[in-house]
C-alpha cells in the first residue's frame, strides 16, 4: 500500500493562517520594554517593530545620555533592515507549506521557525548586553560596578527604574505560530507512525 505523505486539511488550514499573522506581524509592534519610575508615573515604553522603534525614545536617550548609554536610532540596527523581508519569506514559506501540501515541508519549515526564534533571541541578548555594558566613561553619572543591561524578559531593576522586557503583540502572534507549528509537526509524524504501523 502507498503511504500518503499528505498533511490533514485542519493542519494545511493552521498552517496557511499563520502565513497570513505573519504578514500582520511586519506592521505590528513584536516587543516592548516598559521603564517605571516615581518620576515618571505614567512609565516610559519603547516599542519594537520590524523596522523600526517607537514610543517614549527621545526621552528615554536624553535619560540614558546621563549614564553613558548608546543613543537608539534604528538607522544603527541593520536587523530593522531585513527583518521585514525575512518575516515576509517566512510568511510566504509557510503558505508554500500549506499549499504544498507535505510533511516533509512541514518539518522543514518548523526547524526552521525555531532555529530564527533561537537566532533572534540571542540577536536581542547581545543587543541589550552591549548596550547596557558599553558605556561612555564620560557619562555624568557613574556607578562603579553597574551595567544597564534590560531584562531579556521579564523584570529586572535598574537604578530608580524598574524594567519590563516583554513581548508585544507581533511577539505574541510569532509564539503563537510557533506553538501551532510545532503542534501540527507533532501531530503529523505521530500519524505518519501510525500509518507504518498498520
Amino acid at each position: 500500500m502507498k503511504t500518503n505523505y499528505n498533511m490533514s486539511p485542519l493542519h494545511r488550514v493552521l498552517i496557511g493562517l499563520c502565513g497570513v499573522a505573519l504578514v500582520a506581524v511586519i506592521f505590528l509592534p513584536i516587543w516592548r520594554i516598559e521603564l517605571d519610575a516615581a518620576q515618571y508615573p505614567e512609565g516610559l515604553e519603547l516599542q519594537i517593530y520590524s523596522n523600526k522603534l517607537a514610543g517614549e525614545v527621545e526621552i528615554i536617550n536624553g535619560l540614558n545620555h546621563y549614564i553613558g548609554m548608546k543613543t537608539l536610532h534604528a538607522a544603527d540596527f541593520i536587523e530593522f533592515t531585513v527583518l521585514p523581508y525575512i518575516i515576509a519569506a517566512f510568511a510566504a514559506l509557510f503558505l508554500f507549506v500549506a499549499i504544498r501540501n507535505k510533511r516533509k515541508a512541514l518539518y522543514f519549515l518548523f526547524f526552521a521557525f525555531l532555529l530564527f526564534g533561537v537566532l533572534a533571541m540571542v540577536d536581542f541578548y547581545v543587543w541589550e548586553y552591549n548596550y547596557g555594558h558599553n558605556l561612555d566613561p564620560n557619562a555624568p553619572i557613574k556607578v562603579p560596578g553597574m551595567s544597564y543591561q534590560p531584562p531579556l524578559i521579564g523584570y529586572k531593576q535598574l537604578l530608580n527604574f524598574g524594567a519590563y522586557s516583554i513581548p508585544d503583540i507581533g511577539g505574541w502572534i510569532f509564539i503563537l505560530v510557533g506553538v501551532i507549528v510545532a503542534y501540527c509537526s507533532v501531530q503529523e509524524w505521530r500519524k505518519s507512525k501510525n500509518t507504518k504501523l498498520d
